[in-house]
């Protein structure tokens, strides 16, 4: 549910599904279903490109155990996995896993596909030397309960790269019958930081996509955090 791959060349893995996180259920089992039609409802629905900020802001990792939130159809899980990561990506849908799944046998790259959402998965923590969120559509609780997920599964001195688009106007959001406070974005993830974290990244910059679903976005919000301990 929670990824789209976009690339600056051409159209993305993570672009209109932040889009459609407007229609999004709530309901775990309900939300899944939303993902499959949607899936279903095309042979190919993202680029097959990653995302340029996690190109961007990985070039220059050491490579480890990667985890990769709401993987789609596998862009970027896959690019991570070619270039040495251990790679373990999710994804409520079915439907994206299976097509990722067969683009890595294609490929012959080795990923841990995994079905589940991220706070369903209840993944190990401290497990992951990056963790990758790219546009997540994340339901906010009470409880923070989706950003502790994210948090939690950083390991000492790894990396949380979570990259999101502004959040629209109130007319933009009217108009979609959008609400964003009911999804994680950056600043809540940032609230939570404390004197164990590094703040590494946290700014808004251009984004430069020429076609596809989400080329009318001209900025990405991105945030990269280094758990120290």
């Amino acid at each position: 549910m929670e990824h789209t791959n976009e690339t600056s060349p051409g159209d993305t893995d993570h672009n209109a599904k932040a889009a459609s996180a407007a229609h999004t259920p709530r309901d775990p089992g309900a939300v899944e279903e939303f993902w499959d039609e949607r899936y279903a409802d095309m042979a190919q629905l993202w680029s097959g490109q990653p995302n340029a900020t996690l190109l961007t802001e990985t070039q220059e990792l050491p490579t480890g155990r990667a985890l990769d939130v709401g993987c789609g159809e596998g862009a970027d899980a896959l690019w991570l996995a070619e270039r040495g990561w251990r790679v373990t990506a999710l994804d409520v849908s079915r439907v994206a896993l299976a097509r990722a799944a067969a683009q890595a046998a294609a490929r012959g790259v080795p990923v841990n596909w995994l079905h589940a959402g991220l706070v369903e998965a209840a993944l190990p923590k401290a497990s992951f030397d990056l963790v990758s969120a790219q546009y997540p559509a994340l339901l906010r609780t009470d409880e923070n309960v989706a950003e502790h997920a994210l948090l939690e599964a950083v390991a000492p001195h790894g990396v949380l790269l979570f990259v999101h688009h502004p959040a629209p106007t109130e007319e933009e959001a009217a108009a979609h019958g959008f609400h964003a406070d009911d999804y994680v974005g950056p600043a809540q993830i940032a609230a939570l930081l404390d004197d164990s974290w590094q703040v590494e990244v946290d700014e808004t910059r251009p984004r430069h996509v020429a076609t596809g679903a989400g080329s009318h976005h001209t900025h990405d919000v991105v945030l990269r955090a280094r758990r120290l301990r």
